[in-house]
């Protein structure tokens, strides 16, 4: 073989169409666009239009809804927590959470609390001490079977609950304090 010998594997390049370049191209004047109108237009995007048939969007009825309120979890497999241990990137003797597990690259960013996930449960050998905000039952396990230990913290929504809870005790106070210092504050007068 030869520099000159060479060649692409046949098909891998395909010359590209040559548009406006007479009749017997046929693709030429109008470059296969046909005459005038949006379509014959540059920047034309039609998404979603069937011709005037009402469009698959519209046929197919809504369903659900978005939860605004939905709490996202960064998840890691025991297996990656391992080799970021092995890999010097993280002490296993140090407390370890989705805070220093940013700082130590392994995840790129907390979103609103980590979760352990059991993938590569039976490659952890390294004896962790966890603080996340779930676990699932394999992941756990492991963990101690490792001789680990792990604390799970509350999430952002249960704190927002307990919240909810204690300002709902203390209204309730209130209002029973009222009630028997004389009844509930009389109303303003009628206009």
């Amino acid at each position: 073989m030869k520099l000159n010998q060479i060649r692409d594997n046949r098909g891998s390049r395909k010359a590209p169409k040559r548009l406006g370049r007479g009749i017997g191209s046929g693709l030429g004047k109008t470059s296969g666009r046909g005459g005038k109108g949006q379509t014959a237009r540059s920047g034309v995007a039609l998404n979603g239009f069937e011709g005037g048939q009402t469009p698959i969007y519209r046929r197919l009825p809504k369903r659900g809804f978005t939860n605004v309120f939905r709490l996202r979890y960064q998840e890691l497999n025991l297996g990656k927590l391992q080799w970021a241990i092995d890999e010097k990137m993280i002490d296993a003797g140090s407390t370890i959470d989705a805070a220093s597990l940013v700082k130590a690259g392994v995840l790129r960013r907390e979103f609103d609390g980590l979760r352990i996930l059991g993938g590569g449960a039976e490659d952890l050998k390294a004896k962790v001490n966890l603080v996340v905000h779930g676990i699932t039952e394999v992941a756990k396990a492991a963990i101690e079977k490792a001789g680990g230990k792990v604390t799970v913290v509350e999430t952002k929504r249960e704190r927002v609950e307990a919240d909810k809870a204690a300002k709902k005790a203390r209204q309730e106070k209130r209002k029973a304090k009222d009630a028997k210092k004389g009844g509930a504050k009389p109303a303003a007068p009628a206009a």
